[in-house]
């Protein structure tokens, strides 16, 4: 059992105060607290120096900017998953594949959706997971759309490790497939993240035209053979450009 951060307790407990309060003072942080005066001061310090809180001129304490950024971030995720549910369910009932939802995170890839209601076989994906962007069909398909010097500075750094049998180990051809998907539109795996199983995604974009998403089609692999693979690839980029659409995005 694991015991809990007691400065990061209290400071959480300092943050939750401005949940029913917009500002308080130092000595109102002190009072509804119950935390000794001398501890209140030096978190107070170190938040305000986060910029989770800032003092204004009244010298009253409120939420910094920093939780507007949060806020942003957590909305725009959410609303991707609810503008994309029910593009995912309306593919998942079309192939009974499993339908991922994937957004970027740094140098990574956090699936946050899927719907796999009338697969049989679970798959690897769940919400949650984490995966690198070379790896597999959805992480690459952001990984692919995204700036080439922010592509050109991830391939350099990154090291390919091995998942299962068929990840992409190999920097020169990692960028060989990363151009082909440009080109194709769709990014496809076989075996990158567990062996015996495949995907297939496409990017989602925003109204400025970045990429924010991947939505993927996933199963085992017998199911992705080349005479599935074009109509799979259509059905996802299909349902991608209805989900970027739905996010603003005009396509030039």
């Amino acid at each position: 059992m694991y015991s809990k951060n007691k400065t990061v307790v209290r400071s959480m407990d300092i943050l939750n105060l401005f949940i029913n309060h917009a500002e308080l003072t130092f000595q109102e942080i002190i009072d509804l607290s119950g935390i000794p005066k001398t501890t209140v001061y030096r978190m107070l310090m170190s938040l305000e120096e986060m910029g989770l809180l800032e003092k204004g001129t009244d010298a009253k304490y409120r939420l910094g900017l920093m939780f507007l950024s949060f806020g942003h971030l957590v909305s725009s995720r959410l609303d991707i998953r609810r503008i994309a549910l029910p593009v995912m369910q309306k593919l998942h009932d079309e192939v009974d594949e499993a339908i991922n939802l994937i957004i970027r995170q740094e140098d990574e890839a956090i699936y946050i959706e899927k719907v796999d209601t009338h697969q049989k076989v679970r798959l690897y994906t769940a919400i949650g997971r984490r995966s690198p962007l070379y790896a597999g069909a959805c992480s690459r398909v952001i990984l692919s759309f995204l700036p080439q010097e922010e592509i050109e500075r991830y391939v350099d750094e990154v090291e390919l490790k091995p998942f299962a049998a068929g990840t992409i180990t190999d920097k020169e051809r990692l960028c060989e497939t990363i151009q082909q998907t440009k080109k194709d539109g769709y990014a496809i795996s076989h075996s990158e993240l567990e062996n015996h199983t495949s995907a297939i995604a496409a990017p989602i974009f925003n109204h400025k035209g970045e990429v924010v998403a991947g939505i993927s089609m996933a199963g085992i692999e017998a199911h992705y053979q080349a005479e599935q693979v074009p109509l799979f690839a259509e059905k996802v980029k299909e349902a991608a450009r209805q989900i970027s659409e739905r996010l603003g995005y005009r396509h030039a």
